[in-house]
């Protein structure tokens, strides 16, 4: 849980770097919480209202942790543009956000693994 509200805190940033870990986390649980609405929606009639608002709501931190994902992985947050090519560009993009961060620091900031938690 911490993982996502860690994300959450950090709503609008771009800068620095997110590990493995932090990234899939938030995502498998901004997942659940989607399909949770989304059911709610569909059993109080009010499709597709309260789970668009949660999509919007997490849309910049979700942007923010890919960004700092790929800056882990030593590459420019413009790579997530590559998800726009049809068929391959988001298997490529899936490639690079799962991949191994690098084990040293970057130009984007030092590896996460070896910065104490705060």
């Amino acid at each position: 849980m911490h993982w996502y509200v860690d994300v959450l805190k950090k709503y609008a940033v771009f800068s620095g770097r997110a590990r493995r870990q932090e990234y899939w986390m938030f995502i498998l649980f901004s997942v659940i919480v989607s399909i949770v609405l989304t059911i709610i929606d569909t059993v109080a009639g009010t499709s597709p209202v309260i789970a668009s608002i949660y999509s919007l709501a997490v849309f910049l931190p979700s942007l923010g942790v890919a960004v700092r994902r790929l800056h882990d992985t030593d590459r420019s947050g413009w790579w997530l543009l590559i998800a726009l090519v049809p068929f391959v560009g988001a298997i490529i993009l899936l490639v690079f956000l799962a991949s191994e961060g690098k084990p040293h620091e970057n130009s984007h900031g030092p590896n996460p693994k070896l910065v104490p938690a705060h």
